[in-house]
């Protein structure tokens, strides 16, 4: 088998879909020796910033000199970007090794066999290899939910909730509650957990469940808190000390409360052996790299990737235009969106319809992504306002037509949408396997 090969066979585990439970991955990891025991974990979930949270704990570990293992979900532009050591991305070698591997496994000597869907497998694999490179810790993003998630076999040493809100409702229910009992669901017996920015209803489904089960919990703006600007610098009231003058590459009022996250991961991981220095803290702070995250790839124009795709991440790109637009009173925003079937396009549009002066909608490669049509409906009595162009290239073609070298492109509306963006900029493929 080559690289290709396998990530043919990764990519026909799609057609399993997505399948909420914990059986086919625990016996599939129980198969290989549960090599997610080998080392140690952070298990992080939310709605939205857990990967940026993910990204600042896994740099500031690094620069600790701890070998950290970083399991996120999904890839933008190539599939070995889900699963990183030190910020390196696995070796195509060593997933068509590990595929090889785990197929043999998926039939046992009684004839039983396992069909995974492909985050199952993915997230086995994933474990394996952090097993078989001997990390120190490893930092996994949660890919749906928590409580029925292929990556609740882990038994952290930290648990992490960004934040709670209406997102694939589908299989997490359609109330903030339900969907944090679902998150909560990754909150182990005498586990500490770290909470972010929680509504007081998401906050008390949280508490409940972590009272439940021994878990201490340490919550932003009760227990720490971070002041200031991501890029200009900020201040960390910590558990049990404060840093000054801190800063990160990630941009967006929103990365303060994922720094602080973050930092109080740093703290309580110290009390947990992985002793971490304030050095070690600022300059993996300043060294984190997270992709299409009100992302700069271009200037003159600006040309910003966010891949904010429910109404909460909306706000926060919202938020973010809105002091651009301050800062540059003269600049114009054009605004690309491409979105998914399954989410709120109206109240995203309706959030950020307000910053644009021109909105181009478009359509993500993939099945599940809304047409154009489908898009411009969200709009209602505003649709005349938007252009239509479905696919993604002649999209930002237009975008640039419309923009003056003063002003801001901004694509979003969907993590799929931005990393065909960023494959077409950089002139290459993209994995085959979307989402």
């Amino acid at each position: 088998m080559f690289y290709p090969a396998a990530l043919e066979f990764l990519q026909g585990l799609q057609k399993h879909g997505v399948k909420l439970g914990l059986e086919p991955i625990q016996t599939l990891l129980g198969r290989l020796g549960n090599p997610q025991d080998c080392y140690r974990t952070i298990h992080i979930g939310g709605t939205n910033g857990k990967g940026s949270t993910a990204a600042m704990a896994a740099a500031m570990l690094q620069s600790a000199g701890y070998r950290v293992g970083l399991y996120t979900s999904p890839h933008l532009v190539d599939f070995r970007e889900r699963i990183q050591i030190n910020g390196d991305p696995i070796p195509d070698d060593s997933v068509v090794q590990l595929t090889e591997r785990l197929r043999t496994t998926l039939h046992d000597t009684m004839g039983q066999e396992i069909l995974p869907t492909f985050f199952e497998f993915t997230t086995a694999l994933a474990f394996q290899y952090f097993a078989e490179t001997k990390v120190d810790v490893a930092v996994i993003e949660v890919g749906l939910g928590g409580r029925f998630d292929a990556t609740n076999t882990v038994r952290p040493m930290l648990s992490v909730i960004t934040n709670v809100a209406l997102d694939h409702q589908d299989h997490l229910g359609d109330s903030v509650g339900a969907i944090a009992f679902e998150k909560a669901g990754i909150i182990k017996r005498g586990v500490p957990v770290v909470a972010g920015r929680l509504s007081a209803e998401a906050a008390e489904v949280v508490e409940h469940v972590a009272a439940d089960r021994g878990a201490p919990v340490f919550r932003l703006a009760r227990d720490f808190r971070a002041v200031g600007d991501p890029l200009a610098g900020f201040n960390y009231e910590g558990l049990r000390r404060p840093y000054r003058d801190l800063s990160s590459p990630l941009a967006g009022l929103h990365q303060l409360d994922n720094a602080a996250c973050a930092l109080a991961v740093l703290e309580l991981a110290s009390d947990l052996g992985l002793p971490a220095s304030e050095q070690a803290i600022r300059g993996g702070l300043l060294a984190t790299q997270w992709a299409g995250r009100l992302e700069v790839v271009e200037r003159h124009p600006t040309l910003l990737l966010d891949g904010a795709h429910n109404p909460a991440a909306a706000e926060a790109v919202a938020a973010y235009l809105a002091s651009y637009r301050q800062a540059h009173p003269v600049s114009r925003v054009i605004l690309v969106v491409g979105m998914m079937r399954d989410k709120d396009r109206a109240e995203f549009l309706r959030l950020l319809l307000p910053l644009a002066d021109d909105l181009v909608l478009t359509q993500a490669s993939i099945p599940r992504a809304a047409s154009v049509e489908e898009l411009a409906a969200a709009l209602d009595e505003k649709a005349g306002f938007a252009q239509t162009v479905p696919h993604p290239a002649e999209a930002l073609a237009l975008a640039r037509r419309l923009a003056s070298s003063e002003d801001l492109i901004c694509v979003t509306g969907s993590l799929v949408l931005v990393g065909e963006m960023k494959a077409l900029l950089r002139g290459c493929g993209l994995s085959p396997i979307r989402g």
